[in-house]
């Protein structure tokens, strides 16, 4: 087990079957992090900003005020990672976490190993600054048809002048559309981009991140002008570069 210091990131686990709970403390705290759990949403607001928690596990079903309203809750006053935990046929509420901006989430039950790795990746996304992985983030922001995104500190500013700081998974939709704008993306390769794991049938996560990233740059999706979808294909973003 890896030894705790004063930078090892802070995980909250809210969950309020015993067992599951059990088990994802369990996980994370073999692998050296430090965790905290709970198996109510009493004060996890509070919590979350005093205790400088980096990521929350948490539960879509629980009793009183649910994993969902607690997603919406906490992505409106912090940016902190969200990973939703799900029973296999909660694709709906799934979908919905992910709208009100969860990162991530895993399904019951879970693979140890999947787990862990998509904690890791979501916790090394929240620390950096910028996720850029292209030249052209390192060196300054996209600019297209009076939007410009900054890739530094994952801001989309509109053409008046509004800036709201995008959620990661948002932010790495947009990114890998800018990125190659003109070139059609696959679900696939979006997904890739998005949470290092491959797309499948079922999964609507891409379909969801697009209609949120539409909304946000004022994108018709009964007529969109920036991001298209190319039928069978995937999706292409078809605004001018500035």
């Amino acid at each position: 087990m890896s030894k705790e210091t004063p930078a090892t990131p802070h995980i909250m686990v809210v969950e309020d079957d015993p067992v599951s709970r059990a088990l994802l403390v369990g996980y994370l705290e073999k692998e050296g992090y430090r965790v905290s759990e709970s198996d109510n949403a009493d004060d996890l607001l509070q919590r979350v900003e005093q205790e400088r928690i980096a990521l929350v596990l948490l539960d879509i079903r629980l009793p009183g005020k649910d994993g969902l309203t607690l997603t919406r809750e906490l992505r409106a006053a912090s940016r902190v990672g969200i990973i939703l935990v799900t029973a296999r046929d909660d694709e709906i509420d799934r979908i919905v976490g992910l709208e009100l901006g969860a990162d991530d989430y895993v399904t019951k039950p879970f693979n140890p190993r999947e787990l862990l790795v998509r904690a890791r990746n979501l916790l090394w996304r929240v620390a950096q600054c910028t996720g850029s992985e292209t030249r052209e983030a390192e060196q300054g922001c996209f600019r297209f048809e009076g939007w410009a995104l900054n890739p530094h500190k994952r801001q989309l500013v509109s053409p008046d002048g509004r800036i709201e700081r995008l959620p990661q998974g948002e932010f790495k939709l947009l990114m890998a559309l800018l990125s190659h704008a003109g070139q059609v993306l696959s679900r696939d390769q979006l997904m890739d981009a998005i949470h290092d794991r491959e797309w499948t049938p079922n999964d609507r996560t891409v379909d969801v991140l697009v209609g949120r990233v539409r909304r946000k740059l004022d994108d018709n999706p009964a007529d969109p002008r920036l991001i298209l979808t190319a039928h069978g294909a995937g999706y292409l973003f078809a605004g001018e570069l500035d």
